[in-house]
């Protein structure tokens, strides 16, 4: 059992109290972690997406999927089947594996590090931000990467309301910036 995991555990009783939670299934937890690129100009490019797709798989323990324009956008370049991002979701161990590295020893190797932005919820219990390049993470070997990049990661997880999402996330460490929502 991965250590967020536990930390999950222990802090459950902690959680109904707060949120005032009489049935224990309707505790907050959380269901899946998404980390998305996208790919922007270095979509034509096969080798740098191919590079960056990498990157992404190292980060999350899991292998990144290409992803692929649906239809042709003149306006915005993109052609039928030409390369739009990068994702990967992750679920059970691996997300919880995840989450701890994220918190524990990505987050604070950020320069100058204040914290999370708090208004990043979307009013149904899910959490978004975005992080500037991936050289945070332990993983990442600097002289393999060909451009840094930034991601998207979506924490999503089982609260119906902000404020319940909120509590779970702060229990389990994520280091919101300090100040209002």
């Amino acid at each position: 059992m991965s250590r967020m995991k536990q930390k999950y555990e222990t802090i459950v009783p902690a959680l109904r109290e707060e949120l005032e939670i009489t049935n224990p299934m309707q505790t907050p937890k959380l269901e899946k972690i998404v980390i998305s690129v996208g790919a922007g100009e270095e979509g034509k490019d096969n080798k740098l997406i191919q590079n960056m797709a990498d990157t992404i798989s190292l980060i999350a323990g899991q292998k990144a999927v290409i992803t692929v324009a649906k239809k042709s956008v003149a306006g915005f370049k993109a052609r039928e089947g030409a390369a739009s991002g990068i994702k990967v979701t992750l679920r059970g161990n691996q997300m919880y594996n995840f989450y701890d590295k994220l918190v524990s020893i990505a987050l604070p190797r950020v320069k100058d590090f204040r914290g999370v932005p708090r208004k990043g919820f979307d009013g149904r219990g899910n959490y978004n931000f975005g992080l500037d390049e991936q050289l945070m993470f332990p993983e990442v070997v600097y002289d393999k990467i060909m451009k840094t990049h930034g991601m998207n990661i979506t924490i999503v997880t089982s609260a119906d309301e902000d404020k319940a999402a909120f509590a779970l996330l702060e229990k389990l460490g994520m280091p919101f910036a300090k100040g209002r929502k």
